[in-house]
């Protein structure tokens, strides 16, 4: 793809907050009878043109994302405690009904398990977007950065120590949305504390998952994008934010959404 026709966008979002999986502590990764019982309801549900689907792990499958938005094609799909190779598999359910939008948040499970490394992960999730785009193309995409955590709470062992690599895991993932077409969003700026990197207290009773204002938090912020009310990518930079046409140039327009 010419990287000066890639319609990207990366969203550095205030007030945003995000979804994050349930992390266990096993090396060996296998869905569990949860995992199976979700799958089967979503079969059962299918996906259609006009819905959005919230894509990701178990923050996302804790949100009440129709009452929040107000919106009942705004559509929850998420499943605790998955893997981007767990959504990569039961992805089929989403791309099927061609969705208006996807917001994909997935990739906090993978790096609790320490046999990972940040090119691992964004090796299984630029396969993940590829994919998507490879199915449903005409769906906008939302690539939503991983949450800062903060493990003062001591909750997850398996998370303890693996802080600096989400950093640089988020930075590919914006690469990896950049070569697709996707937009990018950053949640840092709203979900870290400056002065620490970790991620604010009032948004997580466990280092981890959200609290209600938590969720609010996100829910308000997303909400532009959600209801349309932000361009898409592809075609409607504004001619001040487009790149030159110089090689080292990128089309990038930064958005800043404030709460």
């Amino acid at each position: 793809m010419n990287k000066k026709t890639q319609g990207y966008r990366i969203v550095y979002v205030s007030g945003l907050l995000a979804l994050i999986g349930m992390c266990g502590t096993s090396s060996t990764y296998a869905q569990d009878e949860y995992w199976h019982q979700r799958v089967s309801l979503f079969s059962k549900l299918p996906v259609d043109t006009c819905d959005i689907v919230f894509l990701g792990n178990s923050i996302t499958d804790g949100g009440e994302f129709q009452e929040l938005f107000g919106m009942e094609n705004v559509l929850n799909r998420g499943i605790r405690s998955d893997r981007i190779s767990g959504v990569l598999k039961r992805l089929d359910q989403v791309t099927d009904g061609h969705p208006k939008m996807i917001f994909l948040l997935i990739g906090i499970n993978d790096v609790a398990d320490s046999r990972n490394t940040a090119a691992s992960i964004a090796g299984k999730y630029e396969e993940l977007v590829k994919t998507i785009r490879e199915k449903t193309p005409d769906t906008q995409l939302y690539v939503q950065s991983i949450m800062p955590i903060n493990n003062d709470f001591k909750r997850y062992k398996s998370l303890i120590g693996r802080e600096s690599i989400i950093p640089d895991l988020n930075s590919r993932l914006q690469n990896i949305a950049m070569e697709a077409g996707a937009v990018y969003i950053d949640l840092w700026p709203v979900l870290a504390d400056p002065e620490t990197g970790k991620m604010k207290k009032d948004f997580t009773s466990d280092g981890l998952h959200l609290t209600g204002a938590g969720y609010r938090a996100w829910t308000e912020a997303v909400r532009p994008f959600v209801e349309g009310l932000l361009p898409s990518p592809a075609n409607d930079i504004p001619d001040e934010t487009k790149a030159s046409d110089s090689e080292e140039s990128l089309p990038i327009s930064i958005i800043k959404v404030m709460r």
